[in-house]
């Protein structure tokens, strides 16, 4: 293998630049040709495909965001938009590839590699930590600490005018950030996809605290059984009916998905981008580096996808014990 490309698929999270950064770096340093495809699939069907140098990934290792861009590509899901896109490689050169990414990015690497066979190693790039096969995901720390630190700040308004907030987190099919960051920021309650939330326990249970505390926290993940924040705050205010408490609602956004990847970040994707290539050049075809109890694992794509990654049980027995 002489030849390597990179890309950034899907949702951006903080860290993929120093991932980006550690795979142009390991396959120079292998004596490989590495180039950058940019916007993802939809690049690498219209060609936007670069050939990257050492100072081509300098100073990026501390940015949020990507520097390859991503793309949605409705195009690559059809087989001419993927035959398109092989050409483009083959016309270069390009015999292996690496797939920053989450679910979406790696399902679209299934197939194409299905059809044409070029070796393709991912990277777990995704900040809802839903990848099994790797104990955290790039961007996942960076979108937990960014949550927490408006948790905290949200508390100081909630404490001072005796209010309850509902705060919604990412996390469309899974609540790891909304439990991380409700652990870390003294959430009175998290409610997230994987368990079905019981708002009569909750609106029992503010009665109960308001007894010992004037404000409380409820975090909830935009992918709960209930509803976003703002469903859930107007189905527990009727339920508790009582207009003596004052609620509110933020919606983080994504503003969890921006910022500087934290240094937990920018050592698991340069670890993930460097075991990315080695996988390569050892003859891995069609697997997902990422990190297991501090050791790289390579994990099928077919398990990245189909398997469920469930959320700790001591988390949730925490968030039980620590709200009282």
């Amino acid at each position: 293998m002489k030849k390597i490309a990179v890309f950034t698929s899907g949702g951006d999270s903080p860290g993929m630049n120093a991932c980006v950064r550690a795979v142009v770096r390991t396959a120079i340093f292998k004596e490989l040709e590495v180039y950058g495809i940019y916007r993802g699939y939809e690049g690498m069907i219209d060609g936007e495909i670069k050939r990257l140098q050492s100072h081509s990934v300098s100073n990026i290792v501390q940015r949020g965001g990507t520097v390859l861009k991503s793309a949605r590509s409705m195009e690559f899901k059809t087989p001419e938009g993927r035959k398109k896109a092989y050409d483009n490689l083959t016309a270069l050169g390009i015999e292996g590839l690496v797939a920053i990414g989450g679910d979406g990015t790696f399902t679209g690497a299934k197939v194409f590699f299905e059809e044409y066979g070029i070796p393709t190693i991912g990277c777990p790039g995704t900040i809802d930590n839903d990848l099994y096969g790797t104990d955290y995901t790039i961007g996942f720390d960076t979108a937990v600490n960014t949550a927490l630190e408006a948790i905290d700040k949200i508390r100081d308004t909630a404490a001072a005018h005796d209010r309850i907030f509902f705060i919604e987190v990412m996390g469309r099919d899974a609540g790891f950030i909304a439990v991380e960051s409700g652990i870390g920021g003294g959430a009175e309650f998290v409610m997230v996809p994987e368990s079905k939330t019981d708002l009569d326990h909750v609106v029992k249970s503010l009665k109960n605290l308001r007894k010992s505390k004037s404000s409380s926290i409820i975090v909830v993940a935009e992918g709960d059984d209930a509803g976003n924040a703002q469903t859930v705050m107007e189905k527990v205010k009727q339920k508790l009916n009582d207009p003596t408490k004052d609620f509110k609602v933020t919606t983080l956004g994504h503003i969890q998905r921006g910022g500087n990847p934290t240094a937990r970040d920018r050592v698991l994707a340069s670890r993930c981008g460097m075991s990315a290539v080695e996988g390569l050049l050892a003859g891995h075809q069609f697997h997902m580096a990422g990190v297991v109890n501090q050791e790289v694992v390579f994990t099928p794509f077919a398990d990245c996808i189909g398997k469920t990654k469930s959320l700790i049980e001591d988390h949730l027995k925490l968030m039980k014990i620590l709200s009282i």
